[in-house]
């Protein structure tokens, strides 16, 4: 048997803090698909490098192009603003080593912040656009902003697009797996709502671990 869930909230879930289902779809909490971390470095206006610790998005393309397709960019924060300003941004993609580091830019991103020292980060330029990037990213995607789209259209937050116009990866990392283990990819499992009793689980992360090989 399943367990349905609709776009009726259910009255039973409980949140894990008071503004969980103002941000976030129930569903979300309903399906908890694991997701990539990484974090989205651009310019603020005012010239100070801003970090946007982010995940909800996939990567695709075709022979033509490859693409970055970022979803629930919140439409009131600098990212989406420098995005759209400076039309192009860098994704980078860390290990769990630097979870609290990057947690750390979330507490101090007020326009004045420099958000690389409020993480510790060494801070380059990028080749192909005007944003910063991480050197301790063990992976870097330089994108060109190719599109922007509010798909709920309630204006709270938007899909951005990104054409990417290189890929960065260390020595280290270049001959094959070694992106997928625990100095890797970090994922994020999103609070995993118990659909049974509607008690809240926590936000989780973890590493890949590669099981079968074809």
């Amino acid at each position: 048997m399943k367990i349905e869930v609709d776009r009726t909230f259910p009255k039973y879930f409980q949140s894990a803090y008071p503004e969980e289902f103002k941000l976030f779809s129930h569903l979300e909490t309903s399906a908890a698909i694991p997701q990539v971390l990484f974090a989205i470095t651009t310019w603020k206006e005012n010239g100070q490098p801003n970090v946007c610790f982010h995940s909800w998005s996939c990567f695709h393309g075709d022979r033509t192009a490859f693409f970055a397709v970022l979803g629930g960019i919140y439409q009131k924060t600098h990212t989406f603003t420098n995005m759209k300003r400076e039309k192009g941004f860098v994704l980078n993609f860390l290990s769990m080593k630097y979870y609290d580091s990057l947690t750390k830019t979330i507490h101090h991103n007020r326009m004045e912040d420099d958000e690389f020292q409020a993480g510790g980060f060494t801070l380059k330029n990028a080749q192909t656009v005007h944003a910063p990037l991480i050197a301790e990213s063990f992976m870097h995607l330089e994108c060109t902003l190719k599109s922007i789209q509010d798909i709920s259209e309630a204006g709270i937050t938007a899909m951005v697009i990104g054409e990417i116009q290189q890929v960065a990866v260390d020595e280290a990392f270049a001959k094959g797996y070694e992106r997928y283990g625990k100095d890797g990819f970090m994922m994020m499992i999103p609070a995993p709502q118990n659909l049974v009793s509607g008690a809240v689980n926590q936000t989780a992360f973890a590493n890949l671990t590669i099981q079968k090989y074809d």
